[in-house]
């Protein structure tokens, strides 16, 4: 590991491309791309459908956690926090549904809002942009999966 001289005091690494896990959508792991060049989190869903429930606002979206095996699917919950405007990396723009769960990379969790779109041409199911990244994360953009695969519980 690189630059642990300026490491901070509980800070942590990862590196560009980590094994996360979503365990409140009920994804114990899948891989997601650390980029610090992204502003927004973003999750991979092929199928969205927005519905209330006691006054509440959610949405069910259906994942395939695995980049190349579309025959496994995730039904996910979750409220819907918010409805935003979002450019991806094109530069194209797209109103995409917000939600919020707790995210894991190794033994570290916090909570995190993420987008839901369809990244079926992406090589990886999610990304994990910088508003998803808390203060003492570091990225070393020359390692991957440092932190090792999520706990299942």
């Amino acid at each position: 590991m690189r630059h642990l001289e300026h490491q901070p005091a509980g800070a942590f690494w990862v590196g560009w491309r980590e094994w996360v896990g979503l365990p409140e959508l009920g994804i114990p792991k899948l891989k997601a791309k650390v980029d610090t060049g992204a502003r927004t989190s973003c999750l991979h869903t092929f199928r969205l459908e927005p519905y209330e429930e006691q006054g509440q606002q959610r949405v069910r979206f259906w994942v395939h956690p695995s980049q190349l095996r579309t025959q496994r699917v995730v039904a996910c919950d979750a409220p819907l926090l918010d409805q935003r405007m979002v450019a991806d990396s094109g530069g194209h723009r797209e109103l995409r549904y917000v939600i919020e769960t707790r995210l894991w990379i190794g033994p570290y969790q916090w909570p995190i809002e993420m987008t839901l779109t369809n990244r079926d041409t992406m090589r990886f199911r999610m990304l994990l942009g910088r508003t998803g990244m808390p203060d003492a994360m570091r990225v070393d953009p020359g390692a991957s999966y440092l932190a090792g695969k999520p706990r299942e519980e």
